[in-house]
């Protein structure tokens, strides 16, 4: 009997043994990339959350994948089933070998295509009426950081012109890194790419769910955002989120003032808050976004990540969520440009994916700027964030940036301190202000609005906040928007 067990047991060990290096074997490009299980990893509590109820009825999704060992298949099939989707295996029509797949020799079959960026592996087949699909997820095991070159055969295969393609891979460690970005260049620049997710094996149904509710797909989808609705006073963003078009800048208050003055404007029925890293009072922003009384849903709260937190941006993202304790941050943007900055930006463009964070953007990037920033990112800025008031007025960057269907938000709308007084009592405004019956600083939030400029004026004093909100019962003539445009001086007030 003894022997009996004794056999079952090494009988047991071998196989599981032989299973695992079979598996080590067919995914092993790399060893600390090869597709096989590990432990969950620790997920941040807002991730863990039940994800929106998904709802793609009227988009036409194919999950495409290519798959060695089935783990990048598993993850497949449970896209598929969660979102009604078709599946389409990318099968090569010479199939690899275990030899093809032999990470030890430099002369195997995949360890040459990886070597040689040119090499297409050929496709048995042929994906049906790929036309017809608005959304591709494609899924891929990790070979050498990269994905198998199978899939670049894919990608020029058809013409994902207009589509967004999702991107998925499986491996041990790593995570996705720039294999996903390194496909962009292989498809049309129409393509919209989603930021792209690893998995492990043995990742749950519940763990992909969780990730595409978080991806807001239709949303996501490139909308077509930037027009103010004064009735709602909002403004639509290409995240799929709507914005309200005035707020409260935080710039300066600290602790109890900052609480008080976010409090005024929730009682004012203001619903737009900006804070920052920098400005030291997340913690009081999200107290009285808690205590308000108004439902989460309603309030629109951003803040930023400055420069010294970019190498660190994932744990940064995180900090600010502790901070702040509001579920989630409507609007995350990069302080001003600095080493690292697109690698923060990628770090925001997952905390999407997760749900974290429901829309990004760039706070004083610059024509200059944007233009060497844009082609290295995935998802469009929501907004961008830049001085703007009478006296520096941005005229041929304001344009620029909305072409892009980007939304264009202002501070210092009053000039900033040791201007403000100036600004108020500039005789072409305040004489605008008289005959409208309004303050200097209506007139001034006003001239934003129908320059199609969000504003975020700061104050601590809850009369001036009661009256900043107040700008909607008045409109501006052409005449006088041309008046105050001619008080533009180019004069910037701060470094930003």
């Amino acid at each position: 009997m003894k022997k009996y067990l004794a056999l079952c047991l090494s009988l047991f060990i071998l196989l599981c043994f032989s299973s695992c290096s079979i598996d080590q074997t067919n995914a092993g490009m790399i060893a600390t990339n090869q597709e096989e299980t590990m432990p969950p990893r620790t997920e941040n509590p807002s991730e863990t959350a039940q994800p929106p109820e998904i709802e793609m009825e009227s988009t036409n999704i194919l999950i495409a994948y290519f798959s060695c060992t089935g783990t990048t298949k598993t993850i497949a099939e449970y896209a598929a089933g969660i979102l009604g989707a078709d599946l389409y295996e990318i099968t090569p029509e010479t199939p690899y070998t275990q030899e093809d797949l032999d990470y030890n020799n430099s002369s195997s079959r995949a360890n040459q295509e990886q070597s040689n960026s040119s090499a297409r592996p050929a496709i048995s087949g042929s994906a049906a009426n790929i036309e017809d699909y608005d959304t591709i997820f494609l899924g891929y095991p990790i070979w050498h950081g990269q994905a198998p070159r199978i899939v670049s055969t894919f990608l020029e295969s058809y013409d994902f012109s207009g589509k967004t393609i999702v991107p998925f891979c499986t491996s041990h460690s790593s995570d996705i890194g720039s294999s996903d970005t390194s496909l962009h260049g292989l498809c049309p620049e129409s393509t919209t790419w989603l930021p792209g997710e690893r998995f492990a094996a043995g990742s749950s149904k519940d763990t992909i769910n969780n990730w595409i509710g978080g991806l807001q797909l239709q949303k996501e989808s490139a909308q077509e955002g930037g027009a103010f609705n004064f009735k709602t006073k909002t403004v639509l963003l290409n995240s799929g989120y709507e914005m309200p078009v005035v707020g409260l800048g935080t710039y300066s208050l600290s602790d109890e003032e900052c609480f008080n003055s976010v409090s005024a404007l929730l009682e004012a029925g203001g619903r737009l808050i900006d804070t920052a890293y920098m400005y030291h009072n997340e913690e009081s922003v999200g107290r009285a976004v808690r205590e308000s009384g108004v439902p989460r849903e309603e309030v629109f709260v951003t803040t930023k990540l400055y420069p010294s937190q970019f190498a660190n941006a994932q744990e940064a993202i995180d900090e600010a969520l502790g901070k702040l304790d509001v579920e989630y941050i409507d609007l995350m943007l990069l302080h001003h440009p600095g080493d690292n900055d697109v690698e923060a930006y990628k770090a925001m463009e997952q905390a999407v994916a997760h749900g974290k964070i429901r829309s990004i953007g760039l706070s004083n990037w610059y024509v200059e700027e944007l233009e060497e920033f844009l082609p290295k990112i995935t998802i469009m800025p929501a907004v961008v964030q830049n001085e703007i008031h009478p006296y520096y007025q941005e005229n041929d960057i304001i344009p620029y940036i909305q072409e892009k269907g980007i939304v264009v938000e202002g501070w210092y709308p009053f000039g900033g301190r040791g201007h403000t007084a100036e600004m108020l009592g500039d005789e072409v405004i305040s004489g605008i202000a008289q005959v409208h019956g309004k303050t200097s600083a209506q007139v001034i939030l006003r001239w934003n609005l129908q320059k199609g400029v969000v504003v975020i004026p700061g104050s601590s004093n809850p009369d001036h906040i009661r009256e900043n909100q107040d700008i909607f019962g008045f409109e501006l003539t052409e005449e006088e928007m041309e008046r105050i445009n001619a008080l533009d001086r180019n004069e910037k007030h701060d470094w930003y």
